[in-house]
């Protein structure tokens, strides 16, 4: 029974430390994490990619056990993500189908093979423009401080912009740094040309002088067999430098290097989904490395209080348009 992040204790400790009331339960056969969520029109727990169980028995046992849960804290529904798409058909009637939060469609690299047979599920394009990476001023460092994480939330902000995407706050992702899981990577470019002699500068200057600039960054999440590459954005620099296909073969690089069997890309478009999807040209990308598609179930919402749920989802209609607008 593989525990994904989100329903492991370690992502509890996040919420916890956000200011999340959450609800934990681990078993023999079935674990959730269930987070608790207000609105102006009632209360419902979300169990981000749970919950997990051994077999569909065990699913309805931790559903039984969430709803009890539920009960007691008031809650209108329970929102669940299970990963195996065969659980949905172990759910209550009253269970609706809900806008997927986290991706319903991810692609995944296999690591367990390594070296040659690695190599080959690369891009042989990107694994150029790595090679050249420092020749080309690239360099990139990681960083685990959480005021650091300023450098990714200034390339998102421009890319929100672009392609009419949210965003999470800058409390948010340095809370998500600051766990033992996250590391933050930042791709640096130099102009090759700069001629200045470093060296001769003053030891209690920076050692990066004003030329240097940030075109690319990304959050990485590890657990015991998985990276996780959540979050990532580059600059128009960056593009031109292909600081993200750079970026991206170190994360897989070093994600072997520590033994993990998985990298996970975190998220594709579903199949036939329209060339102007938000994420067609993520998408594109991450399929040009020789993973696989991984399907899970997407999200689902089982009502217990059909009256209020309706109220809940006519409320959620009302702030998407006005969003919109």
């Amino acid at each position: 029974m593989k525990i994904p992040l989100l329903q492991s204790e370690a992502w509890q400790k996040l919420q916890s430390e956000l200011g999340e009331k959450t609800i934990f339960e681990k078993k023999d056969d079935y674990q959730f994490l269930a987070i608790y969520r207000s609105t102006p029109v009632g209360n419902y727990l979300y169990v981000p990619y749970g919950p997990v169980a051994k077999d569909a028995s065990s699913f309805k046992k931790a559903l039984k056990s969430l709803r009890v849960a539920a009960k007691e804290n008031n809650c209108i529904f329970i929102r669940i993500e299970p990963q195996n798409p065969n659980f949905i058909k172990s759910c209550p009637d009253k269970t609706k189908k809900s806008t997927d939060l986290n991706p319903k469609e991810t692609w995944v690299l296999d690591l367990k093979n390594k070296d040659e047979e690695l190599k080959a599920k690369l891009p042989s394009r990107l694994l150029r423009y790595y090679k050249s990476a420092e020749k080309n001023g690239l360099s990139i460092e990681t960083s685990h401080r959480p005021e650091d994480i300023k450098y990714l939330i200034d390339l998102q902000k421009a890319l929100a912009r672009e392609k009419g995407i949210n965003t999470f706050s800058e409390n948010y992702l340095k809370t998500e740094l600051a766990q033992p899981f996250a590391t933050l990577y930042i791709v640096r470019y130099h102009d090759p040309n700069e001629t200045e002699d470093r060296e001769a500068k003053n030891q209690k200057e920076e050692s990066t002088n004003s030329t240097d600039e940030i075109v690319a960054a990304g959050l990485v999440f590890d657990d015991e067999t998985t990276r996780y590459n959540l979050q990532g954005a580059q600059s128009d620099q960056g593009r031109k430098l292909h600081a993200t296909g750079v970026l991206t073969i170190q994360l897989i690089k070093d994600a072997e290097e520590k033994n993990l069997q998985f990298f996970d890309f975190w998220g594709i478009a579903p199949e036939n989904a329209p060339k102007n999807h938000p994420w067609a040209g993520f998408t594109n990308f991450k399929k040009t490395f020789k993973g696989e598609q991984v399907d899970y179930a997407g999200t689902y919402d089982i009502v217990l209080k059909p009256l209020k749920y309706k109220l809940y989802q006519l409320t959620r209609k009302i702030n998407r348009l006005l969003r919109r607008a």
